[in-house]
């Protein structure tokens, strides 16, 4: 394990990769983020540098891992004028694994082919307990040599990987999971909202749902969540919403009416709105639930 890491966003699933990689021996060297606080915080941690520039994280590292919030931040950190990671990038490689639309990732493989780089998209399915534990599941997308090539780091991160083909399959794959996911959960929110506004204990509503038609991993995960009001987050509201309209974006481009994907990001917009951007997805049962957010922030007139 001699390829020494670095790491461009070292927030709730960026740093808990680095300590991942750390645990299993990787030389985790440098980090760089937009919040300096957190990345120097972390480098004392890991024993790395935080870097200022990203042409250091590039110098000082064989493999960049990447891990940014939407297209406009991918674009900064490898097509910003002066410094970006791409300076000096021969025989580096990037994987990155954010949620984001399909173009930007062939539009990197292209630019860094161009310096000699290399770069594979490996979209998490997962969250911030799996990213601590290595177990998280992974949606890769490139060439497949370079997809082999990174799997001693995508070995040690997750417990299973999924190659799907060239760039931005992975991430339009990532879009439908989002996709689905966030339906599924708006759909939760608004039959245990009915089950609350009818007066049915919903410890019961809840089971019976799980025997049923109704079970999902969402209501395994968010349903108590929905009822308790608690919203500490693992996925945020905000990241719910870009990824929605992420998976609408690709609807309307294949000529696809997708009415319950986009209601569904609607709603999600609703809430980042309302300034609940940064509460778990779980949140949206504040829109739906009687006497919640919603009375103050109805929905749109139809």
């Amino acid at each position: 394990m001699t390829d020494k890491v670095g790491f461009v966003g070292v927030g709730r699933m960026g740093a808990n990769m680095a300590r991942r990689l750390k645990d299993r021996g990787f030389p985790v060297v440098a980090l760089y983020d937009v919040n300096v606080a957190a990345a120097e915080s972390l480098a004392t941690e890991l024993g790395a540098q935080a870097c200022t520039s990203l042409s250091d994280v590039t110098a000082l590292s064989d493999v960049v891992i990447t891990v940014v919030s939407d297209d406009a931040a991918m674009r900064a950190i490898f097509f910003g004028p002066g410094d970006n990671l791409l300076v000096g990038a021969t025989d580096r490689l990037f994987i990155n694994c954010a949620t984001l639309t399909p173009g930007i990732h062939q539009a990197l493989e292209h630019a860094a082919q161009a310096v000699g780089a290399r770069t594979l998209e490996a979209c998490m399915a997962s969250s911030i307990t799996q990213a601590r534990e290595g177990t998280l599941y992974l949606i890769c997308g490139g060439d497949p040599l370079v997809f082999e090539q990174a799997k001693p780091v995508l070995d040690s991160l997750s417990a299973s990987q999924r190659f799907v083909g060239p760039a931005g399959d992975a991430a339009k794959v990532k879009a439908l999971v989002n996709m689905v996911m966030n339906m599924n959960t708006a759909a939760l929110a608004e039959g245990l909202a009915l089950g609350d506004a009818l007066g049915l204990d919903l410890a019961v509503l809840r089971e019976v749902f799980a025997q049923t038609g109704a079970n999902s991993r969402v209501l395994q995960t968010d349903a108590d969540d929905m009822q308790n009001r608690d919203y500490d987050c693992f996925f945020s509201a905000a990241h719910a919403a870009k990824d929605a309209g992420i998976a609408v974006q690709l609807g309307r481009e294949a000529g696809l009416v997708l009415p319950l994907a986009d209601a569904t990001w609607q709603q999600y917009q609703r809430l980042v709105t309302a300034g609940m951007g940064e509460i778990d997805k779980s949140g949206i049962a504040e829109l739906t639930f009687k006497g919640r957010l919603g009375a103050d922030h109805p929905a749109p007139a139809h």
